[in-house]
């Protein structure tokens, strides 16, 4: 973090400056020591470098000692990943194929387990079995779309249930892709793949 007061100095923890890279930067440096308190180093650099170096992008923090802040950039996410399912296994072997794409990526056991994390995140597409406990892909579907927030919320379905009248009614209940076990990975990868871009598409750009 970059912190200095327009027109006088630079306090920095810089351990050792040159005069040639001091003499780069259109300033001079200084250093002084105290018995008991240790050294300290000094740049003085004239305000045109400070704005250079700051950019356009900086944030001033106004305030009574006129302190000038450099914002840190803005790291944008990965799109995020819900998995429901009740199998430990089906989870983490579904959770490394999406991380090792690079993903983010959040588990849940149930359909109740799921809603919890949808509180938190809404993922890019949430993708979940049918028969678990407490509370399954059905009624978990049934629930979002039921919600405004959630409406609208891509899901794909994957089961061992693969009779018609099983994707028939997930079709009713507003699932956007029904996948029956075992699946093909690339399948699966392609529609992440195309929520996750629609994603990245209405993302608000960084300020």
């Amino acid at each position: 973090m970059l912190i200095c007061r327009m027109g006088r100095r630079i306090e920095s923890t810089i351990t050792a400056t040159t005069p040639p890279m001091t003499t780069m930067i259109a300033g001079s440096v200084g250093a002084s020591s105290s018995a008991g308190i240790g050294a300290s180093n000094t740049t003085l650099v004239h305000d045109d470098v400070v704005r250079a170096a700051i950019g356009e992008r900086a944030t001033v923090q106004a305030g009574g000692s006129g302190v000038a802040r450099v914002a840190q950039p803005e790291v944008a996410l990965a799109p995020l990943v819900l998995v429901v399912d009740d199998s430990l296994t089906v989870r983490r072997i579904t959770q490394r194929l999406l991380e090792r794409e690079g993903y983010r990526v959040v588990v849940a056991k149930d359909g109740l387990d799921g809603l919890d994390k949808l509180a938190t995140e809404v993922p890019a597409v949430l993708l979940t079995d049918i028969e678990m406990p407490r509370m399954d892909g059905f009624d978990l579907v049934r629930n979002m779309r039921a919600d405004a927030r959630l409406a609208d919320l891509p899901v794909i379905m994957i089961t061992s249930r693969i009779a018609q009248k099983h994707r028939d009614y997930a079709a009713e209940l507003g699932v956007d892709h029904y996948l029956g076990k075992p699946y093909a990975e690339d399948q699966l990868l392609g529609l992440v793949a195309r929520y996750a871009r629609r994603v990245l598409a209405v993302a608000p750009a960084p300020a």
